[in-house]
This record gives structure tokens, C-alpha cells and sequence, in this order.
């Protein structure tokens, strides 16, 4: 599974959900109440700045916004009536993250290492490419009550490029292989004590494994990270010597690299799309630096035979609201926001899901985010009422004690 999230929350109502009453009815106030808790003022509807056309077989309507990503229409599966509990960045980024924005939980990347396991023993199960470290920080690809080898092994950081991270970062400073196994071997023996005497120390285990795991990714990683050597064919189609693209598209073709080397889950992270302001241009600019990586992600699988077996989702923390922030921006919405799917089993060229005639609120055929990530494991082969872990007297689950599986979007 690949997970494009894009931090902040991108509008819905400017990418994926087409309203052309908003367009009519720009500047009028909106015709019904709106939520009883509110993140910040807004006025009255405020019309996109980008036209909308439909495209491929399925007419799908996308903004000009994702011109490469609407010519991959027909293979994308759009939820347009995502809903989610709250309404500040931190609880929606948690909540999208570990299905909880109130406690600490393990999140979905670990809920799926713990429940399928790695495809490649020398490397981990759950990579994240440049996560941010705010918003929920560490939670948001951690573990909580989890055994800690299922955490998300973390690759920079918003404010790290991958870039920076070299391949002399990835491989050891010993001399040779045999002198670090001995050094491991040592260090394994003296832990091994120190278990003897305590008993189960699952934190003490866990720190063994990512020794070992550590040990064995030097052979793997560094082939993974070293992009230099692609084809100029590989690096136009992901935009990587672009610099406005550059960035994005080496986190999607590592996402492929690794997906296909054995990773079960990956996410690459993109933001900041929190415009209360300057919509136009900022929506413009993020937009630009991911549409070209995204759609060279799905075309790349579909080439190398993957798409079919990899599960690729994109959204964000929440939506916008449809009327305005001040002149030209639009607040947090989280009850009516837009993700999309595509391979790994989903129904290609599908839409589900209504909001009202401006976007504002879900309002046919909803989908909680419990539901949404029930139908994620669904679609991995694992059963969310099954996937149980269990903690202080009580099992737990990644969609604690609800969720619905949303069969409509499964490709049949």
C-alpha cells in the first residue's frame, strides 16, 4: 500500500468535487446553517478559482488543477463524502492516522505490519517518507501498545528532503561485514544477559531486532535511495529534474522502488495545503509539485505489472469550507472531504459518495473515516473486526468498535 497524504487538507471542493452552484451563487451567503463548532469565521460562498472538465471513460470531473492526474481518470476510484470528528490539524491528522484523535493508538501503517507481516525480511514493513513532525508528531506512524518493530521507519522529514538522506548514510562505518556480525554478536549476547535477568522486556527485544534489521538493510537500502543511476525515461516521467516536482517525484518512485521490493506499506507525505489565505496561488504551486510524481506513480505500477496488487490512496487530514476566510481563503472542513483510490482491488473509474450543492457537509452514502479504514484492510485481505490486539483488559482494534466496510467500491 501506498499512502499519498497530503498535509493540511487540500479542497475538495477545488480538486475532485465539482459544484457549479458555487459558481452561480459566489459571494451570496451559504443557504443553510453551518456547523455549530467552527475552527475560524468565514463569509459568505466563495466560487473556485479553477474550471472543472470531465475525462476518460469514467467522466470523472477534476479541476485543472491535476492536469496529468485527470488524464489517469479511469483508473481512480473517488470518495467524495468522507466525514471526519474534528476540526484542528493535530486530532484530524491523528484521527486519519490511528482512528483515534483523543487517545494514543497504534497507527494504520502499524496496524498493517502487525497484521501481515513483511514480504522482505531486510527491510522493514512500514516506511514514511518525509513525515511532518507536528500534527500529532511520532503518533502518527507509531506503535502505542503495538510490539515497537511495527513502528514506522522514518525516512527525513517535512523539513528534510530524501535527498539528504545519502547512501554513505545507509551503510555502516565497520571495515568490513565480518567485524560489525561480531559486534552485533557481542552486542546480542550482553541484551540476551540483560533478558535473562529482567525477564520479557518487549522494548529491549524490539531494539534487538532493529539492530539485526538495521544489520541487514545495509545490503538493501542503499540500491533503494540511489536514483542517480534511473533511466532518463524514469526520472521525466516522475518530474525528478524538475525542481518544482523534484521532491515529490522521489518520494513516489522510492514508494514504487520499495513496493515492489517488498515494503507493505509506504507513505509519502506533501504539504502544506492550510490555505485560510492566497488559495489561488498556494493550491496552485502544491498542486504543480505533485501532479506530475502522482501520475508517473500510477502509470509506473500499471508498466511494472503492481498497480493491480498495490493499494495507492491519496487525501488529507479534511476538506475546506465552501464559504470564504477572509478574501480568498477557505477554513478546515471536516465533514465532507474528498479521497481517492486506485489498484489493489478498488473499483477503477468509480465515484462514491454525494455532499450538499456546495460541498459543505456528506450527505448520501457517508463515509466515516472508521469506515474508510475498515475498507482499506478490507482491501489488503484482512478482516478490521479480526485485527485485534489486546491491551489493559480489552482488545483493540484500528476502527475501535465500528466501522463498515464500504463494498461498493471493491472492484468486483
Amino acid at each position: 500500500m501506498i499512502f499519498l497524504f497530503m498535509h493540511g487538507g487540500p479542497s475538495h471542493i477545488d480538486t475532485f468535487d465539482h459544484k457549479p452552484l458555487l459558481k452561480r451563487d459566489h459571494g451570496k451567503p451559504l443557504p443553510f446553517a453551518k456547523p455549530r463548532v467552527q475552527f475560524a469565521k468565514t463569509g459568505n460562498l466563495l466560487a473556485s478559482p479553477w474550471e472543472f472538465k470531465q475525462h476518460g471513460q469514467s467522466g470523472h470531473w477534476v479541476s485543472e488543477l491535476f492536469p496529468e492526474v485527470a488524464k489517469q481518470s479511469d483508473k481512480l476510484c473517488l470518495l467524495k463524502s468522507i466525514h471526519g470528528s474534528n476540526e484542528a490539524h493535530g486530532g484530524a491528522l491523528l484521527k486519519m492516522h490511528t482512528g483515534s484523535d483523543t487517545f494514543v493508538r497504534p497507527s494504520m501503517g502499524a496496524w498493517i505490519s502487525y497484521g501481515l507481516g513483511t514480504e522482505n525480511k531486510n527491510l522493514p514493513a512500514f516506511i514514511t517518507l518525509q513525515p511532518t513532525l507536528g500534527h500529532g508528531g511520532v503518533q502518527n506512524f507509531g506503535t502505542a501498545f503495538l510490539p515497537s518493530k511495527h513502528q514506522g521507519v522514518r525516512m527525513g522529514h517535512r523539513d528534510a528532503s530524501i535527498s539528504d538522506v545519502g547512501i554513505p548514510d545507509l551503510i555502516s562505518s565497520f571495515s568490513d561485514t565480518a567485524e560489525q556480525e561480531r559486534d552485533l554478536f557481542y552486542l546480542r549476547k550482553i541484551n540476551q544477559l540483560r533478558l535473562d535477568q529482567t525477564g520479557s522486556d518487549a522494548d529491549l527485544e524490539a531494539r534487538i531486532e532493529s539492530f539485526e534489521l538495521a544489520f541487514r538493510m545495509q545490503m538493501e537500502a542503499p540500491p533503494l535511495f540511489d536514483v542517480a543511476k534511473e533511466t532518463q525515461a524514469t526520472k521525466s516521467l516522475y518530474g525528478i529534474e524538475d525542481e518544482l516536482t523534484a521532491s515529490f517525484g522521489r518520494q513516489c518512485l522510492l514508494a514504487a522502488r520499495m513496493s515492489e521490493a517488498g515494503v507493505r506499506f509506504v507513505q509519502c507525505t506533501h504539504g502544506y495545503w492550510d490555505q485560510h489565505s492566497n488559495l489561488a496561488k498556494q493550491h496552485s504551486k502544491l498542486a504543480h509539485e505533485v501532479d506530475l510524481p502522482i501520475a508517473g506513480l500510477l502509470k509506473d505500477l500499471q508498466g511494472r505489472g503492481l498497480l493491480d496488487e498495490t493499494l495507492v490512496i491519496w487525501g488529507g487530514e479534511f476538506g475546506r469550507t465552501p464559504t470564504a476566510q477572509g478574501k480568498d481563503g477557505r477554513d478546515h472542513n471536516p465533514h465532507a472531504f474528498t479521497w481517492w483510490m486506485a489498484g489493489g482491488g478498488v473499483r477503477p473509474g468509480f465515484s462514491y459518495g454525494v455532499t450538499d450543492d456546495y460541498g459543505y457537509y456528506a450527505t448520501r452514502q457517508k463515509v466515516h473515516v472508521h469506515d474508510l479504514h475498515a475498507t482499506i484492510l478490507h482491501l489488503l485481505g484482512v478482516d478490521h473486526e479480526r485485527l485485534t490486539y489486546r491491551y489493559g483488559g480489552r482488545d483493540f482494534r484500528l476502527t475501535d468498535v465500528a466501522g463498515d466496510v464500504v463494498s461498493s467500491v471493491v472492484s468486483l
